[in-house]
């Protein structure tokens, strides 16, 4: 996408703002915690879930490489930092990030060069295909070539191009497809050509956790989204449909200890996870300011990060 064309807004005032950002230098000092923090490591734990329970059934089925589990890691880590990286620039050249609350993103504080955070995204997105393809070349597995490409295609059209699908509310359905169902899946085929029920059930449970991480981000950002033009799920749904939608995304993920709870006896551990899903899901119902719902995203996020470990070690031991 280049820089010289911001007018893809059909808002006055983003295509201004999208201007000035695209016009302006670096205005103001950028400390390496700037750029920590516009990698946004806080997600993190959305690519280390699925490729922590996929490497645990891969254990279950004794086909685990420890090498395989670790590039299959620093696929998913990789990529998420290239796509928050990526979101920053897209959303900031765009305009959006003009009514954002909250710490300024390195595009849209004006301070960054526009084109030094998609440098930064694509060297990201490039680090991710290269431990990708010596995933592939170890595994010898060559058709994950295309499901990288596509994962990296995705990644980038999330708020990238013309008609970026996180703006028409498609956000959360390829949320659930590649940090649920693909990097789990993906991260036991990576091992193994053995195909089981509990990889895709499994990959569907930690899809859940990370759809109601992207659901409570958006539940905060309904007034600046709707502001910005930016129709997401929860801008389309209203905010009292989007506060079920969490629950639901929160609770059925324990569907997957109920059902193999009498197979694996570790699946107790999961249910330890509700120590922060309660709490999340009880602020999200009653929360009324944007404070309250940044907790309920910690909240979500670790839990997130547990289950997928627990599950891991659940069906490994």
């Amino acid at each position: 996408m280049s820089t010289k064309n911001p007018k893809r807004s059909g808002n006055p005032a983003l295509r201004a703002v999208a201007d000035e950002l695209i016009a302006a230098g670096e205005t103001g000092r950028v400390t390496w915690r700037d750029w920590v923090s516009g990698a946004r490591l806080r997600t993190l734990p959305l690519a280390i879930a699925p490729v922590a329970a996929g490497a645990g059934i891969a254990n279950m089925l004794h086909e685990f490489s420890l090498t395989l589990s670790l590039l299959a890691l620093a696929v998913a880590l990789l990529l998420q930092i290239g796509v928050n990286y990526a979101n920053a620039y897209s959303d900031g050249i765009r305009g959006t990030d003009a009514f954002r609350v909250g710490p300024a993103r390195l595009t849209g504080s004006g301070r960054v060069n526009p084109k030094r955070v998609l440098t930064t995204a694509l060297v990201f997105f490039g680090l991710a295909a290269v431990a990708g393809i010596t995933a592939v070349v170890i595994s010898e597995r060559w058709w994950f070539l295309a499901v990288g490409a596509v994962a990296i295609v995705a990644a980038w059209f999330y708020t990238g191009g013309k008609r970026p699908y996180g703006y028409a509310g498609l956000g959360e359905l390829v949320v659930f497809i590649f940090f649920g169902l693909v990097a789990t899946v993906g991260t036991v085929w990576l091992q193994t050509e053995i195909a089981n029920q509990e990889m895709w059930v499994a990959g569907a449970g930690v899809g859940l956790f990370a759809v109601a991480v992207l659901i409570v981000n958006n539940l905060r950002d309904i007034p600046t989204d709707r502001a910005a033009g930016k129709r997401t799920l929860a801008v389309r749904i209203g905010e009292r449909w989007t506060r079920v939608l969490y629950v639901v995304c929160m609770v059925l993920p324990f569907g997957v200890p109920l059902l193999y709870g009498w197979a694996y006896s570790g699946m107790i551990l999961v249910w330890f996870v509700l120590a922060a899903v309660i709490p999340a899901v009880i602020i999200t119902i009653t929360a009324r300011t944007a404070r309250e719902l940044i907790l309920v995203l910690q909240l979500t996020s670790f839990a997130a990060l547990a289950y997928g470990v627990l599950l891991g070690i659940a069906f490994a031991f």
